[in-house]
């Protein structure tokens, strides 16, 4: 099968389009078939070597949505010729952007009928995160008013619908560009994160009970700040190695803060059958910013580090 590998750490042009075995299920593994693999910013950290990986060379890649081929002995919910999407493989085991995987089946989830494949590769590691951020982690509640990050993020948009459909208010960050957008996907106030009085404006916006940080090392100290008297702010990146939590807030307002890891989700099979559910009843709905050809994954790893699309890239092979 083709599939893009690298044989050693850097930056895209490590990465190679070559010919590799195809492999074969194992206990409890579904072999998928792949029509659409999603690109995230944690791909290029595992490619330039910030995280550790347990091999070279390695096929980059969490996310997954195809056909299942075959199962391995054990597997119970899916059979072949089954539409599945998954998450939370390229950083234990290979990755995903490849013609062909193996996926645990704990790590996969029916695909609705009325959901493309690039939709479900799309909507995975950033579907996860949101729900294990609002949800798991979060609790939201309906009436809530909930303060999102970088809405035009792939976990920022899909964050937001996810609340919205919670019946939540949301408060959201963006450049103005995708003020209007964010606002159909649900939004109820949309500020952009460069102007001076952010922390005013989130406040006259309502103070949120619940806070999705998507840069922690930055915005921390405001999450304090704004919230309200007993919040939950979840951390789920940075780009600094720590992030300072405000003492004097957290202590007075009584507030959590919490950091987290899709890749910790106890049941990661279960979370996608959720996510599912909203995205047959078109509660959310994953945005596609570009399509690009599998031999062409370089160029998506350099793209996705841009701020200059709203949603989620994907490879198709």
């Amino acid at each position: 099968m083709r599939a893009v590998r690298y044989h050693e750490h850097g930056g895209p042009e490590v990465l190679q389009f070559e010919d590799v075995p195809r492999p074969e299920p194992g206990p409890d593994e579904l072999l998928v078939r792949v029509e659409a693999a999603g690109v995230n910013p944690v791909d290029t950290y595992f490619r330039e070597g910030a995280y550790p990986l347990p091999e070279l060379p390695w096929i980059p890649a969490s996310d997954v949505a195809g056909v299942v081929e075959a199962v391995g002995e054990g597997v119970e919910t899916f059979e072949a010729g089954d539409r599945v999407f998954a998450t939370g493989l390229g950083r234990d085991r290979q990755g995903t952007c490849a013609e062909y995987v193996t996926v645990p089946e704990g790590l996969a989830a029916t695909l609705p009928g009325g959901c493309g494949f690039e939709e479900g590769a799309a909507v995975a590691l950033v579907g996860v995160t949101a729900w294990q951020a609002l949800v798991h982690h979060g609790g939201v509640e309906p009436g809530e008013r909930v303060l999102i990050h970088s809405g035009s993020g792939g976990v920022g948009h899909v964050a937001v619908q996810l609340a919205a459909a919670a019946g939540a208010r949301v408060t959201t960050t963006a450049s103005p560009t995708y003020h209007g957008h964010l606002a159909d996907l649900g939004a109820d106030a949309v500020l952009d994160y460069d102007r001076e009085d952010l922390a005013e404006a989130v406040a006259d916006a309502g103070a949120p009970e619940l806070v999705l940080d998507t840069l922690a090392d930055e915005y921390f100290e405001l999450d304090g700040e704004v919230a309200a008297h007993g919040a939950t702010i979840v951390g789920i990146g940075n780009e600094a190695a720590t992030a300072p939590v405000p003492m004097g807030p957290g202590k007075f307002k009584d507030l959590r803060f919490q950091i987290m890891s899709m890749f910790n989700a106890p049941d990661t099979g279960a979370v996608l059958s959720r996510l599912a559910t909203l995205m047959a009843a078109g509660d959310v709905v994953p945005e596609v910013a570009e399509v690009y050809d599998l031999a062409d994954t370089a160029d998506a790893h350099r793209d996705v580090l841009a701020e200059s699309f709203l949603g989620k890239l994907v490879v198709t092979p």
